[in-house]
């Protein structure tokens, strides 16, 4: 019997993976060409019009819902790109994602440790122990389980961007230290 099968449905609800896949590719600035580069890390292949349908909003035409299963070999994809492949079998995708799942794929894609994770956090204004951040990671039938709520992961790919996107701004173009204002003298009117 599956672990799932014992876990709330509204549990299993997860951030819109649309929503999810739109801000990785923000926060890696990838084009079209490296998305579907990304899957083909997962052994998975993917068409130009099928990435361009998950990345368009929701009310636009030719919007594509991605289902669990292609987001699942996207971070393995991410995974893949960013630390190399492992020995042996390519892990199976999982059929359903939680918020929970796509936090942990994150977090070894860019092989954060906990104080990375919590001070990603911490610049959106998340303050968390490092107990209350394990808890995010344990098993869901685990007893200390929490479940990752939607504003955690926003957050989180907001803090991202803000440290990924920052990193990847060449130097001419990052604003320059601000000057500190040279006081001005003052005239002494006690005349001491």
């Amino acid at each position: 019997m599956p672990i799932v099968s014992s876990i709330p449905a509204e549990i299993l609800l997860s951030m819109n993976l649309n929503d999810v896949l739109r801000r990785i590719r923000y926060t890696f600035d990838f084009n079209d060409s490296q998305m579907i580069e990304v899957f083909a890390g997962a052994d998975h292949s993917v068409t130009r019009e099928q990435v361009c349908g998950w990345l368009k909003q929701e009310a636009d035409e030719g919007f594509q819902p991605v289902d669990d299963r292609d987001m699942a070999l996207f971070l393995n994809g991410l995974i893949n790109a960013r630390r190399g492949r492992r020995d042996g079998p390519a892990p199976v995708p999982e059929a359903r994602l939680t918020n929970n799942m796509v936090l942990m794929k994150l977090r070894i894609a860019l092989n954060l440790q906990s104080d990375d994770v919590r001070a990603v956090l911490a610049e959106t204004g998340l303050n968390f122990s490092n107990h209350e951040l394990t808890a995010l990671f344990r098993r869901p039938d685990h007893k200390h389980y929490r479940h990752c709520e939607d504003q955690l992961l926003r957050n989180f790919l907001k803090g991202l961007q803000g440290r990924l996107r920052a990193a990847a701004v060449p130097e001419a173009e990052a604003d320059p230290e601000p000057q500190t204002p040279v006081p001005r003298p003052t005239h002494n009117v006690w005349g001491r």
